[in-house]
């Protein structure tokens, strides 16, 4: 590779809000999504919420001439909505699949059923490796009272923990989506602390769109304007985040976003905005005095933060155990039940009584088993997720020459209520 190496990379990235049968003007949105990325001719375009496959199949062979290389990520029963389409070859592909996301009896949300993902796909352009994810997290139905925090706290530390652990290899690692997070929830601050990843918004110095580079804006005909009527400009929750290793240089040259309707026809593509970045890949010379990634300065947010998320995901597994106990008081209530009916058929009691009751009795231990089953995954996702926060903790502050005595007395109140449950 040349000293003066350069590279520009132009990436499009929108949710498309694919709902068959129930998004507005689906087929007509499709159409005009596929003309606009054939005229715009980007490197990348990675999209979300194609909850269609046949309208992935549409996309593609509408792309073929301008983007050959194309990727749909399935999942669950719906599938993740995941797709992408490359100028350039694409190298590898894999995916992870969330391990929460939601709850199955909240079907009028469904985002259980889709199957949230972050699909990757390794790009091999003038000898630079370009690691490049999409992905989509849970959506926040409610924000004063929101029962799927835990959850995308857990989603955003997962999809930190895979970039983190799959791009070592890379040059440049790239993260496009919906993260249905706004710039200072946990979750979004959690990601980029642990990634160092950087957000084209606020590194760019030339930003085209709309006001504070929102994503959904009360200008779109298809955004709820009930749920915007707390944020007037709209709200951020769709990013392009990126980062180089040691030897290369990335910036962001400009961004521009939609502003409630595309460019060519006026009207919108979505109901989120989409996002075009300019991205500008060179080398750059090694420091003269070379430190460490996360300095101490730099490791103090990461471990406020860190902290942070384990008691978001603690609240969480609270919640959880409180469920596999209620659900445990129904099965035991419903055996009794089935036992006393038995007892009431054998000792010839009312037949008719009892075969009345026997349906709700079964039924009853049969829905509190799937709750119960269920939620003793949710406490063990977010366990997993709490251990995992707590090592990479404990490594801080090694790092940082503090005694085991720093560690937060949360952290051994945890291990001694897990120690006495094991038992």
């Amino acid at each position: 590779m040349k000293p003066n190496f350069s590279l520009r990379l132009r990436v499009f990235n929108l949710n498309c809000w694919g709902i068959p049968y129930l998004s507005k003007h689906l087929a007509d949105r499709m159409k005009r999504l596929g003309d606009f990325l054939n005229m715009e001719s980007f490197d990348l375009a990675l999209l979300e919420e194609v909850w269609s496959e046949q309208d992935f199949q549409y996309l593609r062979q509408k792309l073929l001439p301008t983007y050959p290389a194309a990727h749909y990520f399935r999942s669950g029963f719906i599938g993740s909505g995941l797709c992408v389409f490359s100028k350039h070859p694409i190298q590898e592909l894999t995916q992870h699949v969330y391990t929460l996301n939601g709850y199955p009896y909240m079907v009028h949300h469904g985002d259980w059923f889709c199957g949230k993902a972050v699909g990757l796909l390794v790009l091999h352009l003038s000898g630079l490796v370009l690691n490049v994810y999409v992905t989509h997290l849970h959506a926040e139905y409610n924000r004063q009272k929101d029962i799927y925090l835990a959850h995308r706290v857990a989603q955003a530390w997962e999809l930190a923990h895979f970039i983190h652990h799959t791009s070592k290899k890379a040059d440049v690692v790239l993260l496009c989506g919906d993260l249905n997070l706004h710039p200072k929830d946990l979750g979004c601050r959690l990601l980029k602390e642990w990634t160092g990843l950087l957000d084209a918004y606020l590194e760019t110095q030339d930003f085209k769109g709309s006001e504070e580079g929102c994503t959904m804006v009360p200008k779109n005909c298809y955004v709820n304007q009930q749920e915007l009527e707390p944020f007037p400009c709209g709200i951020r929750i769709d990013y392009v985040l990126y980062k180089a290793v040691s030897g290369f240089y990335i910036s962001c040259k400009t961004l521009k976003t939609t502003t409630g309707h595309e460019p060519h026809s006026g009207a919108p593509l979505s109901d989120h905005e989409a996002l075009m970045a300019t991205l500008c890949v060179r080398h750059s010379p090694p420091p003269h005095n070379s430190s460490p990634t996360h300095g101490p300065a730099e490791r103090l947010p990461l471990v406020s933060v860190l902290r942070e998320a384990w008691t978001e995901l603690d609240l969480g597994v609270a919640q959880a155990r409180w469920w596999t106990t209620f659900a445990g008081y129904a099965i035991g209530v419903g055996l009794l039940l089935l036992a006393a009916l038995c007892a009431l058929v054998a000792g010839g009691g009312v037949r008719e009584v009892a075969i009345l009751l026997w349906t709700p009795s079964v039924g009853l231990v049969l829905g509190a088993g799937v709750v119960y089953l269920f939620h003793m995954q949710e406490a063990k996702g977010l366990c997993r997720a709490q251990a995992e926060i707590q090592h990479v903790l404990g490594r801080v502050r090694e790092a940082q020459n503090l005694g085991p005595e720093s560690q937060p007395a949360l952290f051994l109140e945890q291990q001694e209520r897990d120690r006495s449950e094991d038992q």
